[in-house]
């Protein structure tokens, strides 16, 4: 078989199983469906807790997705409010100096896509500064669930890739303890 006809094939595969509801091993994990009653959260906005590791997306029936993420180091973690202010598939990256101090031997830029890239299938980048909500290289996805960054929070990359497809440029994120 070409393959073209192999990847289409692949491709009806994975959609059969999605519509199946059988998934990857651990990704059910990664995402879940909560009751979730926070005062101050309105439908679409977004919070992240840094002690639990986790991301939620507030939704109007009262449940939040749930996303595991990788949290900054505690020594980089950040408390505040901000917005969504891009939305990037397989950005480029460019590390920031505090980044660059840590490991020097970076190169200027890693290429969107680029197996070592760290930003990902995608990134929602934060007004206010060089963070970002971001998926992740193939060789940080173990990453996720700890205190590991530079102050970024990272998904997996299918993770990145729903949220993506759920929030736009101003929604509101809300980063707590």
């Amino acid at each position: 078989m070409g393959t073209g006809i192999v990847r289409r094939l692949a491709a009806a595969a994975v959609g059969v199983c999605a519509l199946a509801g059988i998934t990857a091993p651990g990704e059910a994990e990664a995402r879940d469906i909560i009751r979730f009653a926070a005062s101050s959260a309105t439908p679409g906005t977004i919070i992240i807790r840094n002690s639990e590791r986790r991301l939620y997306f507030v939704q109007a029936d009262g449940t939040a997705i749930r996303y595991r993420i990788a949290v900054g180091r505690p020594s980089e973690q950040w408390l505040g409010e901000t917005v969504v202010n891009g939305r990037h598939v397989r950005p480029a990256w460019s590390p920031p100096a505090v980044v660059r101090r840590s490991n020097p031997a970076l190169p200027d830029v890693i290429a969107g896509g680029a197996p070592n890239n760290p930003m990902g299938e995608g990134a929602l980048t934060l007004a206010g500064g060089e963070y970002a909500i971001h998926g992740t290289s193939a060789g940080m996805r173990r990453s996720i669930g700890s205190a590991a960054s530079f102050g970024c929070f990272r998904m997996l990359n299918e993770d990145v890739v729903d949220l993506m497809n759920r929030v736009g440029v101003g929604t509101r994120v809300v980063v707590t303890r």
